[in-house]
This record gives structure tokens, sequence and C-alpha cells, in this order.
């Protein structure tokens, strides 16, 4: 089949790449020329593993292309995908759609013969409706349907996400536009993955109450975490004894600093201004939305009491800026609280993240970046620990300590044992235990 995939961000560019190595033939369009040159050449916008070789091997059989004109692409495609942003709107927190308009709009002006459009992007219920609505509008006799596929993709496992999802959801009842997206997905039929068809405005609230219940759970647990440290329980232990419970699991049952990223801060404050205007608040994830806000700036000074109360002159070396570890993805990352928070404090900061740091340098001033752990963590008074890359977890904490000026460890998100850390030298302070 032929598909026009609008947009080249993370959701796009993954999707896109996925649904060519089904065998498609698809297109990806992005207004951004730099952008299309880089992928044209075999680079990558956003660090993603495997996603590189990837794109490179379907853009070599002839299965990938990107363009910045979408007029041929979708007058051949059989099924358009819209994968722009959908950010929070300042002022507000809803959606802005204003990306989702405009290209619906775009879409219906080149379209041509019976064509599915696809919302790939998170939106607020009731989006396909006015998505429909401004196609409509602007071709009055057009032959289309627009459906509802919203992603699942977690950053740092989205290939293997979009090839062996737990599900596929479909919002739609038109029967032309359910026999195509059964036959995009056709290659998951392999592994048995269910397929979801529900209506349109069902599917689309799927997501958001997914993400929302899933921030909740973090949200959750963090507050479990300070619960142990008041009474002298064990945050983890605690996960542990509850995870195993099959009707909890024990997914996103980690304490640690609070949520971050692209999806969960956006879709949950989305989720409650679509519940207050419809008239029906949903007061667990408000108060979710404001504990995890609360929580980025209770870390920091976290830090500050594990370091005697002043941290003024002091000089703190931050291992992670990301928001979670395999990507480079700095929105909403707890680092963008914790560190500014300390600098008012009086600290100064030095900091290092495998993939994150040049979208930091955009986001963070005044720190000084380096270029691995060690080499930050020299003539440190401590050490804090925001992210949890694989790197981090097995250090040399006999040169680290050697290299740092203090013996101060904040780990942030428990990946080392106390007793051990504590009998090599440490002054060490984690979460919920």
């Amino acid at each position: 089949m032929r598909v026009a995939m609008i947009g080249t961000g993370y959701v796009g560019l993954v999707s896109g790449a996925c649904f060519a190595d089904f065998g498609h033939h698809v297109t990806c369009i992005d207004k951004d020329r730099e952008k299309v040159e880089m992928l044209r050449s075999g680079g990558i916008p956003i660090y993603e593993p495997g996603l590189d070789q990837l794109v490179q091997r379907n853009v070599r059989e002839e299965r990938l292309s990107f363009d910045t004109d979408l007029t041929q692409a979708v007058k051949e495609a059989d099924a358009v995908f819209i994968a722009v942003g959908t950010p929070s709107r300042r002022g507000d927190g809803f959606a802005d759609l204003s990306y989702v308009h405009a290209a619906a709009k775009e879409i219906a002006e080149v379209m041509d013969g019976y064509t599915v459009i696809v919302t790939k992007s998170t939106v607020p219920v009731g989006t396909g409706d006015e998505v429909e609505r401004i196609i409509r509008e602007t071709r009055p006799d057009g032959d289309f349907a627009v459906v509802s596929n919203p992603e699942f993709l977690r950053e740092g496992a989205a290939i293997d996400d979009f090839k062996r999802p737990d599900r596929v959801v479909v919002g739609t009842e038109d029967e032309r536009a359910r026999e195509v997206m059964s036959e995009l997905y056709r290659p998951l039929y392999l592994n048995e993955t269910p397929i979801l068809f529900t209506t349109r405005r069902t599917s689309e609230l799927i997501k958001y109450a997914a993400n929302a219940f899933l921030a909740m759970k973090i949200t959750f647990i963090n507050e479990m975490a300070d619960l142990c440290e008041s009474v002298g329980a064990n945050v983890q232990e605690v996960a542990r004894g509850v995870g195993l419970d099959n009707r909890i699991g024990g997914k996103f049952l980690h304490a640690g600093p609070g949520y971050g990223g692209s999806c969960f801060p956006k879709d949950t404050l989305a989720l409650t201004r679509t519940a207050q205007e419809a008239g029906t608040p949903l007061r667990l994830i408000e108060t979710t939305v404001e504990v995890n806000d609360r929580r980025k700036h209770d870390m920091a000074k976290k830090v500050v009491k594990a370091m005697g109360g002043d941290v003024s002159g002091k000089t703190i070396a931050v291992l992670g800026l990301t928001f979670k570890p395999n990507t480079d993805d700095m929105r909403e990352a707890p680092s963008l609280d914790i560190i500014p928070a300390l600098q008012d404090a009086g600290a100064k900061i030095r900091a290092y993240d495998p993939a994150g740091i040049v979208e930091a340098e955009k986001m963070l001033k005044d720190v000084e970046f380096t270029s691995g752990p060690y080499l930050c963590a020299e003539g440190a008074d401590a050490i804090v620990i925001i992210t949890e890359w694989n790197e981090f977890r097995a250090l040399d904490t006999e040169r680290l300590k050697s290299v740092m000026a203090g013996d101060i460890m904040v780990d942030l998100r428990n990946i080392y044992s106390p007793e051990d850390i504590q009998k090599r030298g440490f002054n060490y302070t984690s979460v919920g235990r």
C-alpha cells in the first residue's frame, strides 16, 4: 500500500520507517527543508536506538522517501497519516491543534479518489469531527474517511513497540477505512496482535486515558516513597509487593523525581481541560498534575538537604539530563526544574548526559557540560543522578570518589544499593529508602 506521513517528528518518522519495513511504500513529508535533506542523506534528527539503520535500509530498498511537498504523495496514497505536533497551548494548557487543522486543509486540497485520513497525533476527543468538517468544507465532493489511530510508542523502545505492540487501536465506523487499516497492519496479525476497532471518539480518548493512568501510577509510587521515608520503609520492596498483584502489575512503579517527556505532562493537562469543558472534571488527574509539578522542585530541596542545607558556592555534578534514558528528549525533563532550583540556591552545576547535551544546551543556562561522568564529577562536592542511563549503573565508584572534592551522592533513580554504596565511602541519599 502507499502511505503519506505528514510530519517527521518522533511519531511520524518512527511510524513511517516501520510501515516501510512492513513492505508498504511510504513518503514522509515535512516543511522543514533542512530536516528533509538530512533524512535524504542518511542523517536522523532524533536519537532513537536502531532508527538510523531502519531508515537507511528502507531508503536503500526504495520503500521510504522524504519530501517537503505533500501533493504527489497524498494523491497516490491509500492512507494519509497526520503526525504533527500538538503542544500545550500557553495559558490554558489545551492541546494546540493548529498544525493538525492546517494539515487537514492541505490534504483536502490535493487528495485524489477515496482517501483514508488517519490522525496519528495525540488529539482531544472530537478532533476527528473537526478534521472531517475542515476537509468536507474544503472538498465538498471528496471521497474520504477520517480515522483515529493513536500511537503508543515509548521513546527508547519505539521500533519494538511499533512492531510488537500490546494492541493497535483504530477508531472508525467506515467499512472501507477498516479494510485499509487492516491491510496496513496485516503484518502484525502474524504476532496475533489485538487490533481494537472502536468509534473515533472512543479511540481518541483511549490514548489520553492510558497515559493519564500511567502518570497516576508513577505519581502514586512517588508519594508512597515519601511515606516510606517518613516511616522507615523501603519503596522498592513496597513496589515489588504491590506489583506482584496481577491486577496491578510492576511496570511504572519506580520511584523517582517525577515524570516528564513529550506525552505525560502534555496529555494529562489536555485531558483535564477537556474534562473541565465537558463539565466532568477529573480530580485524580488534576491532582496528579499538581503533585508531579511539585515533586520536581521537592527533589532540588532533597539535594540541598543531603548537602547539609546550604549549597551556596558548592559544585554539583549532575548525571543524566533527559527525561528518561535512550533518548535525547529534554521536554519536561525533571532536570529542567531541579538544576535551576539548585542554581537559585547558589550551586554551580556541571552536567553530563550520553545523548541529551545538544538539546540541554538550548534549555539550561550557566551549566558546564562535560563529555563523561568522571570529568563531570571532578572537584564536585556532590553528585546527583537524575536519569538512569545504563552507563551510570556500574560506575567505578573508587575512581569517582577519588576525583570528587566531597563524598555526597544523591541517587534520584535508586540505581545503587544503599548498603553497598555507603561501604564505598559515600554519604548516600536515595528515594523512598
